[in-house]
C-alpha cells in the first residue's frame, strides 16, 4: 500500500522548474561577464586592405567627445570633513582616511566608465554607418558582435562605479548610525528588555496545556474572536508597514496614496469571511491545503503545502529583514544582531505554547504599537508649533495629504485600481489561502466568530492610514527642525529608518524605548506566526503521514516544537541572507510583497480551481502553478542569465506537455500559448533608456497577483481534465448555504 500523501510521479516534474525560477535570482545578482573587447586596429586585421581602409574612414568620422551624461547617478552630498566634525566617534581619522582611498579609486573609476561609455557609443554608430554600405557584410557582422561585447564591458564597468559609491555610503552611513544609536538610553533597553518579558510570561499562562494537535494548532477552537482579529493585524501589519508607511508620505513627492490600497484588502475580507470560511468550517480541517486536496485530489495538498512554505519563507523572511534594518538606529551598524534575538524570542514564543501563545502575544503586540502610533502622532503635533491646524495646513500645502490617484499607468503601484484589483487579489491570498493567517480563523469557536474575526480585522487600514498621517506630521517637524549631518546621510541612504531616527532623537526617553519595542513586536509576531503553520503544515504533510503515522497526540506535540526549532534557524538564516537580495529593489516595500507574488497567485489560482464550480482536476495545475511563478520571475529579472532560465524552464514545461499530452494536441497549444507569453514577458524589448540600455516589460508589484493568480487557473481548466465528480462535495453553492 503506497503512502496517500507522498509526491506521485506526475506531480514532481514540476518542482526542478520551481526550484529553478527560487534560485535563480541569486545567480543573477552574482552572475558576472568578463568580455575582451579589442582595439580598432586589431579588429580591422584580419580584413582585406581595401576594406581597412573604408572601415577606418567611417570610424575616424564618429566624434568621440566626451560624454555629458555619465549614466552613473552623483548627488550633491555633506562632505566627508563636514559629516566626522559632527560625529563622536573613535577610529574617525582611520574611517576618513578609507574614504580618501575609496575617492581616488572612484575618480578612477569613473574616467574608466566614461571610456567605455564613449567607445559603446563608437561601435554602435559605427554598426549603423556600415550597415547598408556595399561589400561590407561581413565587417558589419563582426561589428556588431563588438557593439554588444563594448556594451557588457561597459556594465562591467558601471557596476565598479557603483560597487565603490556603496562602500563610501556604508562607511559614512555605518558611522553616523554609530552615532545616532548612542541616543538611545539604557532606560530604553530596559523598557523593550521588560516588555519581552512581560509578554512572555503573560503568552506562557494564556496559553494553558497542549495535550494534543488540536490544542497545539488550533488552540481547541475555543479563542475569542476579539483576541484572534488582533493577531491578524499584529500579523499583517509587519514591522514593514509600522516603518515604510510614514517613509513613504515623508520622502520626496510622497503622499498618502497609499492608503487606497485599503480599498481592495477590505472588500477581499468580506468575501473571505461570507465565502471561504463557511467551506472551511464544514469539516474539522487543520489548513486550507486540506481543503483544497479534499477538492482537487491529495497531490494538490502536497504542491499548495510546499508553494506556502516557500513564499512563507521569501516574504515573512524579507519582513524580519525590513525591521532589523530599522533597528540599526538603536544597535548600530548590525542587522544581524536584531535578526537573531527576534529569531530567537519567536522560537520560544512558539515552542511555549503553540498557537494560543501566538494569538495572545500578538494580542498584546497589536495594543502597543496601535498605542506607538497614536503617542507618535500626538508628540509631533504638540511640537509643531500651531498644533494640529497647523500640521494640517502645512501638510496638506506640501502636497502630503492627496489621497486618490486615478492614472491608469501600470506602473505605478499607488493607483486607485491597484488598490481595488490587484490588492483584492493579494488580501484573499494572504487570508484566505495562506496558512499562516488562516490558521487563526481555525481557532474560532465557530464560523460567525472567524468571520468576525477577518471582516473586523479591516481595522488594520485605520492604523496603516494613522502611521501614513505620522509620515506627514515627521515631515513637517523636520522642515521646522531640519536634519542634522548624520541623520541626514542616513534617511538619504534608506528613508525607511526616518521614522526611527525620528523616535530616537526627538521623542522622550522611555517613550522612545516603548517605540522601539513596538518595531519588535510588529517582526516578532510577523515570524512566531509563520513558524506555527509552518509546522502545522510540516507535520500534516510530511511528517505525520511519511514518518510517524502512527505517533501518539503527545509525540506529535513534541515534533511540532522541534520542528519549530528547525524552521526558526532556516528563516532566521535566509533573513540575514536578504541583505544581498535587497539590493536588486528599488525600495524596501516593494521587496517584501515582491517576494509573496512568486506564490500567491498560484495558491489563489489553485484554491479557485477548488472552490468554484469548474468541474476540473488538478492535472492542469502541473503546469499552471510553475508558469505561474516563472511569469512572476520574468516580470522582475531581465538579466541574460534569468532570459536564459526563463527559456529553459519553458521549453522543459513544453517538452513535459508533448510526452504527457501529445494525444491532446489542444491541450499542448494552450501550454505552448502561456509560455510563450512568458517568453514575450522576459524576453521582450519595449525600447531603450538614454544609455541606449534596453527596457523590458514591467508593471507595478500589485499587478503581479492577479497575473499569477488568472495564470494558474486559466490553465488550470484549459488543460485539466472534466470530473463527473469531485472528491469532496464542498463549493460554491455550499457556501451561500452556510451564510
Amino acid at each position: 500500500m503506497t503512502c496517500r500523501c507522498s509526491f506521485d510521479v506526475q506531480s514532481r516534474f514540476f518542482i526542478l522548474p520551481l526550484l529553478c525560477i527560487l534560485c535563480a535570482p541569486f545567480i543573477a545578482i552574482h552572475a558576472a561577464s568578463t568580455p575582451n573587447v579589442i582595439s580598432f586596429d586589431d579588429f580591422l586585421s584580419e580584413f582585406p586592405p581595401p576594406v581597412q581602409i573604408q572601415a577606418q574612414t567611417i570610424w575616424d568620422s564618429i566624434e568621440t567627445r566626451r560624454p555629458s551624461e555619465t549614466g552613473v547617478t552623483t548627488t550633491a552630498e555633506i562632505s566627508d570633513e563636514d559629516l566626522f566634525a559632527s560625529l563622536d566617534i573613535k577610529n574617525k581619522e582611520s574611517i576618513l582616511a578609507q574614504l580618501r582611498e575609496r575617492r581616488v579609486q572612484l575618480a578612477r573609476a569613473r574616467m574608466e566608465y566614461e571610456q567605455a561609455l564613449r567607445t559603446a557609443n563608437q561601435w554602435k554608430q559605427f554598426s549603423d554607418r556600415i550597415a547598408s554600405v556595399p561589400d561590407m557584410g561581413r565587417i558589419y557582422l563582426q561589428s556588431l558582435r563588438m557593439a554588444a561585447l563594448s556594451q557588457e564591458r561597459l556594465r562591467e564597468k558601471k557596476e565598479v562605479v557603483l560597487v565603490l559609491e556603496k562602500k563610501i555610503e556604508s562607511l559614512r552611513v555605518n558611522a553616523s548610525l554609530n552615532a545616532i544609536s548612542r541616543n538611545f538610553t539604557g532606560g530604553d533597553w530596559l523598557v523593550i528588555g521588560a516588555y519581552l518579558v512581560l509578554t512572555t510570561v503573560l503568552g506562557g499562562l494564556l496559553a494553558g496545556k497542549q495535550a494534543d494537535m488540536k490544542d497545539f494548532f488550533l488552540g481547541g477552537r475555543k479563542l475569542p474572536w476579539t483576541a484572534v482579529c488582533g493577531s491578524i493585524i499584529a500579523t499583517e501589519i509587519s514591522a514593514a508597514t509600522f516603518l515604510i508607511a510614514p517613509a513613504i508620505v515623508f520622502s520626496q513627492g510622497g503622499d498618502m496614496t497609499y492608503i487606497q490600497l485599503a480599498l481592495g484588502t477590505i472588500l477581499a475580507r468580506f468575501i473571505i469571511g461570507y465565502f471561504f470560511i463557511p467551506v472551511y468550517y464544514k469539516h474539522e480541517i487543520y489548513s486550507p491545503y486540506d481543503y483544497m486536496g479534499r477538492q482537487l485530489g491529495p497531490r494538490v495538498k502536497n504542491i499548495t503545502t510546499f508553494l506556502f512554505m516557500i513564499g512563507g519563507i521569501l516574504a515573512q523572511g524579507a519582513r524580519v529583514y525590513i525591521a532589523a534594518k530599522a533597528l540599526q538606529v538603536i544597535t548600530g551598524t548590525n542587522t544581524t544582531t536584531s535578526i537573531l534575538i527576534i529569531g530567537a524570542i519567536s522560537i520560544a514564543w512558539t515552542i511555549m505554547g503553540g498557537i494560543t501563545t501566538v494569538i495572545w502575544t500578538d494580542a498584546i503586540q497589536f495594543l502597543l504599537f496601535s498605542f506607538g502610533a497614536v503617542a507618535a502622532l500626538a508628540f509631533v503635533v504638540t511640537a509643531v508649533d500651531g498644533g494640529i491646524t497647523a500640521l494640517l495646513s502645512q501638510a496638506y500645502h506640501a502636497g502630503k495629504l492627496r489621497a486618490v490617484n486615478l492614472n491608469f499607468n501600470p506602473k505605478e503601484a499607488y493607483t486607485l485600481w491597484c488598490g481595488l484589483i490587484g490588492f483584492s487579489f493579494l488580501t484573499l491570498s494572504s487570508h484566505g489561502t495562506d496558512q499562516l493567517l488562516v490558521q487563526r480563523m481555525f481557532t474560532c469557536k465557530n464560523q460567525e466568530d472567524a468571520r468576525k474575526a477577518v471582516v473586523f480585522s479591516g481595522v488594520s487600514q485605520v492604523l496603516t492610514y494613522l502611521l501614513l498621517f505620522v509620515g506627514a506630521g515627521v515631515f513637517i517637524y523636520y522642515k521646522h527642525y531640519p536634519l542634522t549631518e548624520p541623520e541626514q546621510v542616513v534617511v538619504t541612504n534608506d528613508s525607511m529608518k526616518i521614522f526611527a531616527i525620528y523616535i530616537v532623537n526627538v521623542m522622550p526617553p522611555l517613550l522612545s524605548g516603548l517605540m522601539m519595542a513596538a518595531i519588535f513586536a510588529t517582526a516578532i509576531s510577523t515570524l512566531d506566526s509563520l513558524l506555527a503553520a509552518l509546522a502545522q503544515s510540516t507535520i500534516s504533510v510530511v511528517y505525520k503521514p511519511l514518518l510517524k503515522p502512527e505517533a501518539s497526540e503527545r509525540h506529535y506535540v513534541l515534533a511540532s516544537r522541534f520542528i519549530v526549532l528547525v524552521w526558526g534557524i532556516l528563516l532566521t538564516g535566509f533573513a540575514i541572507l536578504c541583505n544581498v537580495i535587497a539590493q536588486s529593489y528599488t525600495d524596501l516595500i516593494q521587496f517584501a510583497l515582491a517576494m509573496a507574488a512568486y506564490t500567491y497567485g498560484a495558491l489563489l489560482g489553485t484554491f479557485l480551481l477548488a472552490f468554484l464550480p469548474t468541474r476540473r482536476d488538478d492535472r492542469g495545475l502541473l503546469w499552471g502553478v510553475p508558469l505561474s511563478m516563472l511569469l512572476i520571475f520574468a516580470l522582475n529579472w531581465h538579466q541574460a542569465i534569468a532570459q536564459w532560465i526563463v527559456l529553459l524552464v519553458g521549453l522543459f514545461l513544453m517538452l513535459q506537455a508533448f510526452g504527457r499530452l501529445r494525444h491532446e494536441p489542444q491541450k499542448v497549444l494552450y501550454i505552448g500559448l502561456a509560455v510563450l507569453l512568458v517568453l514575450i514577458v522576459g524576453m521582450a524589448v519595449i525600447g531603450t533608456d538614454p544609455e541606449g540600455q534596453p527596457i523590458f516589460i514591467t508593471l507595478a508589484w500589485p499587478w503581479h497577483f492577479p497575473i499569477g493568480t488568472a495564470m494558474t487557473f486559466v490553465i488550470g481548466i484549459l488543460v485539466g481534465n472534466t470530473k463527473e465528480e469531485r472528491f469532496g462535495t464542498d463549493s460554491v453553492t455550499e457556501s451561500f448555504e452556510a451564510i
